[in-house]
């Protein structure tokens, strides 16, 4: 996800080639990973009904539905043959895991504030990525659906997020870096906005100065996040970031925004050290045989 975001915020920033670049190179991984994750269900399907099983890692498993809503984005302007079955496919995931997720909250599983965290957004708030390819594929009663059901669930997530933050234990270490991901919502919920009415509004304003809001707020958490040991969690950095990039972007070539063109400007280098950071950090840990441990 911070991958294609990545390639995301460069084409916005008018950096064509570069985004290419990094597009290509994130669905490389994105397959990558998909292979990893199909020699896991054959080989060791106990461990993966587990990780279905658990209260905390079932939030993950829509990052693949994701990051297929991602790719068909990414695709959209140049191949958009292809970016259509991608987004549906994706769509589809998107539309069956959170549907499956969400009846696994409410029902007789057990679930206490200890398990809850901002990745709970990933799930049901990951809807609004839809619309960002959706619409311009010729989706558009389909991405109002997705958006719909992203933001309601952003509403209700961010109240129980925040009660969990405020009046119960924190979060722990390895779930700490996923406070990044309260940026995210309404970074993406302002370009899916964008996408749907094509018109710079106060709903469109309300959203993208949110998302400058959770992003000052989580950055004063930066210091101690990085005292952190590394994990693989601390990717949540990246996707959020990438999305208010480009948001800042979007919002600045819509009116001629100096400042909103500067800011994202800031946030692409801050970006752009942040996936070499995490690359970085990835290849060294995993050289070491630190990542992919049991909990």
């Amino acid at each position: 996800m911070g991958l294609f975001g990545f390639a995301l915020a460069l084409r916005a920033a008018g950096l064509e080639g570069a985004g290419q670049i990094t597009g290509w190179g994130a669905l490389a991984v994105l397959l990558g990973l998909g292979a990893v994750l199909a020699v896991k269900a054959m080989r060791h399907p106990a461990a993966l009904a587990a990780d279905w099983a658990h209260p905390v890692k079932l939030a993950f498993f829509p990052a693949i539905s994701i990051s297929l809503l991602l790719l068909a984005a990414f695709l959209g302007p140049n191949a958009p043959l292809l970016a259509r079955p991608v987004w549906l496919l994706g769509a589809g995931a998107q539309a069956v895991l959170t549907l499956v997720v969400v009846s696994a909250w409410i029902s007789h599983r057990a679930f206490g504030p200890q398990h809850l965290s901002p990745a709970w957004f990933i799930p049901a708030v990951g809807n609004v990525v839809a619309p960002l390819a959706g619409v311009g594929l010729g989706f558009v009663e389909l991405s109002w659906y997705f958006f719909s059901v992203g933001l309601i669930f952003w509403l209700v997530l961010l109240t129980l997020v925040f009660n969990r933050l405020i009046f119960h234990d924190p979060l722990p270490g390895k779930l700490r870096p996923t406070l990044v991901i309260l940026v995210a919502p309404p970074a993406v919920a302002h370009l899916a906005w964008l996408q749907l009415g094509g018109e710079v509004d106060a709903v469109a304003r309300l959203l993208l100065n949110l998302g400058y809001f959770f992003a000052a707020l989580v950055a004063l958490q930066i210091p101690a996040l990085l005292r952190l040991p590394f994990a693989l969690s601390f990717w949540a950095l990246s996707f959020p970031l990438a999305a208010l990039t480009t948001a800042s972007f979007r919002f600045a070539a819509l009116t001629g925004s100096g400042l909103h063109h500067l800011l994202g400007q800031g946030l692409l280098a801050v970006l752009a050290v942040t996936i070499a950071g995490l690359l970085w950090r990835t290849l060294r840990a995993a050289r070491a045989g630190q990542i992919c441990l049991p909990d």
